[in-house]
């Protein structure tokens, strides 16, 4: 029996399918009843490593490049606010490292410009449709890249900005063995708006903290597949007040961040088990050399929500080395 999608379902019962449309959507409905059983939703949520580094805000006008380096294993099933048996999650593991090499460029003391350029190197675990075979798939590709503007000119400190932009379709969203919720690319073109602030906690200057927010949305995407809407926000505090030599400066961080990402959609996507709500605790260092700075974290889950059987991590590592010219 062929079942059709839900968006013809919807027509049809409100008596607004004509043919053509009718013969698409059959066309649709039966390429997707003769692919193999799709595994449950498992979007990495990677929106996390886009905030809560201070080093990366604009400071003054010039150039700097960077490079980030960003692993994540999610190998537990996970439904709901608990923990929940493997066997419920056709997907064993991804685990995934996350490559960014960037260049941000301020013009003034306003107006910027930041891109990235990721490269991805993943190892995807599922059964096969005999739901006892696991197969295991390697596959490293570029991703998707940033594109965004910043503006800084709210104050002569340069401690508050926006910054808005694309992440563009330009990544491998068409490798065979991947899911469309788990390939390298989302196929996707998302508008990026994001807010941040740096300020002093006490009179003293060693104290700071930021704050820092973005939303990720969808606005061109393939019909087999729409990724979720995705919030991320990060608030922190470091001290400034350790030197081990006149240029150098170690300054440790602490993190709480959030993530709310919304059902994934289309054709093959998996609204009833995607989206989630999710806290991180991230303790880090930074090290700062005068013109060269390096800064590393472990983002730890101190809550979770998802919506029916999800993939998740453990922890979030993260590495990030930046050179201001």
């Amino acid at each position: 029996m062929l079942t059709l999608p839900w968006f013809a379902q919807r027509h049809l019962c409100c008596g607004r399918l004509r043919f053509p449309t009718l013969i698409a959507t059959v066309l649709l409905a039966a390429l997707a009843a003769l692919l193999p059983r799709l595994s449950l939703a498992c979007a990495c949520g990677c929106g996390v490593f886009d905030v809560g580094t201070a080093s990366m805000f604009p400071q003054h006008a010039g150039a700097m490049a960077y490079f980030e380096y960003d692993y994540m294993d999610q190998n537990q099933n996970w439904s709901g606010t608990r923990s929940a048996p493997a066997t419920n999650n056709s997907d064993q593991r991804i685990q995934t490292d996350f490559l960014n090499a960037g260049l941000q460029y301020q013009f003034n003391r306003s107006w910027g410009v930041d891109v990235q350029l990721p490269y991805w190197h993943r190892l995807f675990n599922t059964l096969d449709a005999d739901g006892v075979t696991v197969d295991s798939f390697l596959h490293g590709a570029v991703g998707d890249v940033r594109i965004k503007g910043t503006y800084a000119g709210f104050s002569a400190d340069m401690s508050t900005g926006l910054s808005f932009g694309l992440k563009l379709p330009t990544g491998d969203s068409t490798y065979a063995h991947f899911d469309p919720d788990t390939e390298i690319g989302t196929g996707s073109t998302n508008v990026q708006l994001g807010i941040y602030h740096l300020g002093n906690l006490g009179s003293d200057a060693k104290w700071r903290y930021f704050a820092q927010a973005q939303w990720d949305q969808p606005v061109q995407h393939k019909a087999i597949y729409r990724p979720g809407s995705e919030a991320d926000v990060s608030f922190g505090a470091y001290y400034e007040g350790w030197t081990v030599a006149p240029t150098v400066r170690i300054a440790p961080v602490l993190q709480v961040s959030g993530t709310y990402r919304g059902h994934d959609g289309g054709l093959l996507g998996h609204p009833e088990d995607s989206g989630y709500v999710r806290a991180l605790l991230t303790p880090g260092i930074e090290v700062d050399m005068s013109k060269l700075s390096a800064y590393v974290d472990v983002g730890l889950p101190i809550y979770r929500n998802s919506s029916g059987n999800q993939l998740v991590s453990s922890s979030f590592w993260r590495l990030n080395l930046s050179y201001r010219f």
